[in-house]
C-alpha cells in the first residue's frame, strides 16, 4: 500500500483547496442553506426528506412496520433528497434539519408541525408517538436505548472512518484504513457476542435498536457496503449474518429499504413513496418488464 508524504498541520487550518475525494462537493467547514427552496409537501401527517442509505433506511423501515401493524396515523410521504446534488443545503431542508444531513421529519398531525432530526431521534419519537417498537419494562428499555445510543456513537466509525478511507478517499493512507478496520471488526464482534446470547439487540423482541443497527452492521455483514465484506472477513460474524437474514426477510423491511433508494437494482428502488400502492405499482413495473 501506497505510504503518503509526512504532513505537518499548519498552525490554522484554512479551507482553501477541495480534498479531491467522492463527496467532496458536498463537504464544508459552515453550515447555513447555499440557495432558497422549500421542500415539497405531501397529503399525509408525516414528511419525510431522505435518502435509502442506511441512516435513511431506518426511518423508512420504522415507518412501514408501523404501518404494518395497523397504525394508520403513520402514513407517510418520502420525498428524495439527492445529497450528491446539495438538495440538503436547500432553506427549506435547513429549516427542518439545521445540520444539513438526511433523514429529517415534519410531523404535521398536530395543530403545530414538529420538525424532528437525526435518525435515532427519529426512531424513539415515533417510537413514543405510536408506542410500538420500544419496551415498556425498565430493564429491557435501557437495553434497547443502549444499543440505539451505541450505533448512533459507532456508526461514524464505520462510515466517515473505514468507509471513507476504505472506498472513497482519493489516497489510500495504510494506517487510516488499519486504524478503522480494527474498530470496524472490534464493532462486529461487539455485536456478534451480543447476538449469539439474544435473538435481538434488547432481548426476545424486536425494536428500534434492531432498525438502528440493521442497515449499517446488517449491511456490512451482508457484504453490501464499501466492497468490504471479504477485507474484514464478514463470514466470521454468525450470529449478525442469522440476525440480518431474520430481520431482512421482514415484508416491511424490504419495503423500507425500497423507498428514496437510487442505486443499484432499478427493481428495488421507490424513488418516492406517497401511498403504499406505490410498492404494489413497482411490483406490477417488474412483472411486465419480466414477461
Amino acid at each position: 500500500m501506497t505510504e503518503t508524504s509526512e504532513y505537518t498541520p499548519p498552525k490554522v487550518w484554512v479551507w482553501n483547496k477541495a480534498n479531491g475525494g467522492q463527496f467532496a462537493s458536498i463537504n464544508r467547514p459552515i453550515a447555513g442553506p447555499t440557495h432558497d427552496k422549500d421542500l415539497p409537501v405531501g397529503k399525509h401527517p408525516l414528511q419525510l426528506y431522505s435518502l435509502a442509505t442506511p441512516n435513511g433506511q431506518k426511518v423508512t423501515i420504522m415507518l412501514e412496520e408501523l404501518l404494518a401493524l395497523g397504525h394508520k396515523g403513520a402514513e407517510y410521504d418520502a420525498w428524495l433528497i439527492k445529497i450528491g446534488d446539495g438538495d440538503q443545503f436547500s432553506s427549506g431542508f435547513v429549516e427542518v434539519n439545521p445540520n444539513s444531513k438526511i433523514p429529517a421529519l415534519m410531523d404535521r398531525s398536530g395543530p403545530k408541525p414538529v420538525r424532528v432530526f437525526e435518525s435515532g431521534s427519529i426512531l424513539f419519537y415515533l417510537a413514543e408517538k405510536f408506542g410500538a417498537f420500544l419496551p415498556t419494562d425498565p430493564a429491557t428499555r435501557a437495553e434497547c436505548m443502549s444499543w440505539l445510543f451505541w450505533q448512533m456513537g459507532s456508526a461514524p466509525y464505520l462510515g466517515g472512518g473505514f468507509g471513507h478511507f476504505y472506498a472513497y478517499a482519493p489516497t489510500k493512507i495504510e494506517y487510516a484504513i488499519d486504524r478503522f478496520a480494527m474498530e470496524t471488526k472490534r464493532q462486529l464482534d461487539v455485536l456478534d457476542r451480543r447476538l449469539a446470547e439474544s435473538r435481538y439487540l434488547s432481548g426476545n423482541d424486536y425494536t428500534i435498536a434492531d432498525m438502528a443497527v440493521m442497515p449499517w452492521y446488517g449491511g456490512l455483514a451482508k457484504g453490501w457496503q464499501y466492497g468490504a465484506g471479504e477485507f474484514l472477513a464478514v463470514h466470521e460474524y454468525k450470529n449478525v449474518l442469522r440476525w440480518a437474514d431474520e430481520i431482512l426477510a421482514r415484508p416491511a423491511v424490504k419495503r423500507g429499504r425500497m423507498v428514496n433508494r437510487i442505486s443499484g437494482d432499478p427493481s428495488e428502488q421507490l424513488h418516492e413513496r406517497h401511498d403504499a400502492n406505490d410498492f404494489e405499482t413497482k411490483t406490477q413495473d417488474k412483472l411486465a418488464v419480466q414477461s
